[in-house]
């Protein structure tokens, strides 16, 4: 069917009874606006006879409502044209959906913290976009010097500040290029120093958080940071 090839953002839950559960979004640029569908496909397996079924746990139907509901309000939510660069929808529980361009990642907490550890955390990917910076321009450096980025491995860790506001405290972040020529060490330090993230958390922009109203004109929020609940991670 045209429909199930042109979908977008497929997700696909694996339920405990072996079936594969995919979710995704039919809303071409070119459909008028309200005419977008949400997809539920429960693929076929080779034992089906008949009838196609799923058996979900409660946390699966949890999982699988939230997929529906971030899919709805990607739909009823697009305009063409207007879409935002980056959107955060929930999906059950602490997840959330972060999309991207088209692509989508899942964020979480750890089981630890009242997750379901379906995804790394928010700082976790905070960390991850500081050494994926770091690796880029690593790479881009071994490219421009005809030298192998084959074995380029980034690696980072952090520490969390003991006090309030909760915060990463201290990051690190190790680079490492097997043979790499002595000549060319401090050359590639510098560069991977400079990297975009790592300038931006030097240098901070402004950020500002706005709540809208009725999904209509932005405010910024009000409140202060010790009325709000202290993040997990």
């Amino acid at each position: 069917m045209e429909e199930h090839h042109r979908t977008t953002h497929s997700r696909q839950l694996h339920t405990r009874c072996g079936r594969a559960i995919r979710v995704a979004r039919f809303a071409p640029h070119e459909l008028p606006a309200g005419m977008g569908r949400v997809v539920l496909d429960t693929l076929r397996a080779p034992y089906d006879d008949r009838e196609v079924w799923a058996s979900l746990t409660p946390g699966e139907a949890r999982q699988l409502a939230g997929l529906l509901l971030s899919e709805a309000e990607a739909v009823e939510s697009r305009t063409p044209g207007s879409e935002p660069h980056l959107a955060v929808v929930p999906l059950h529980g602490d997840a959330c959906e972060v999309r991207v361009r088209g692509h989508a990642l899942t964020i979480d907490q750890p089981v630890a913290d009242g997750g379901q550890d379906t995804g790394p955390t928010p700082v976790e990917l905070f960390v991850a976009s500081v050494a994926a910076c770091v690796a880029h321009y690593a790479g881009r450096y071994l490219d421009r010097h005809g030298l192998d980025r084959g074995a380029l491995r980034v690696t980072a860790d952090h520490t969390m500040a003991a006090d309030r506001p909760a915060r990463v405290a201290a990051l690190t972040v190790d680079v490492d290029v097997p043979e790499l020529p002595p000549a060319k060490a401090r050359a590639l330090e510098a560069v991977a120093s400079h990297c975009t993230v790592k300038n931006t958390l030097e240098h901070p922009p402004a950020i500002t958080v706005r709540l809208r109203d009725d999904g209509r004109a932005p405010r910024p929020a009000g409140g202060s940071a010790a009325d709000a609940d202290r993040p997990h991670r």
